[in-house]
């Protein structure tokens, strides 16, 4: 008697996820220092704040989505509580994005299929 076909197994891959999630930390590193370049000129150098204008809203942007693809991260790929709240608060201090992600990357937390592979390859009893 045939079997009827079960649905496949969700992955835990993320699909375009994590190439997504590398792209936006990125992105809000660099409007971050964007606006700290802004507002050295603003307050420092001329006291022109053409820099804060600009730099500003595109960090407020790159910061909401950043936000947005942190927590798709910490729920599609199954990150723990910890690592969740890591990377949400990797937004917040200049750079900490790039930093999370280097970490989470090394980690193989936004590619938990690659890291499976690496471990059962050779020399992982």
């Amino acid at each position: 008697m045939p079997t009827a076909p079960t649905a496949p197994a969700p992955s835990r891959t993320g699909g375009p996820l994590p190439a997504a999630f590398r792209w936006i930390a990125a992105i809000e590193a660099l409007t971050w220092v964007g606006l700290l370049i802004g507002m050295f000129f603003k307050y420092v150098v001329v006291g022109d704040d053409i820099g804060v204008r600009v730099f500003g809203p595109i960090h407020g942007v790159a910061f909401i989505i950043y936000v947005v693809v942190a927590a798709a991260a910490w729920y599609r790929l199954r990150w723990g509580l910890w690592t969740g709240l890591f990377g949400l608060a990797a937004s917040i201090p200049p750079l900490g994005t790039v930093v999370f992600e280097r970490i989470a990357s090394a980690r193989g937390l936004l590619d938990p299929a690659e890291k499976r592979a690496t471990r059962s390859g050779p020399g992982s009893d």
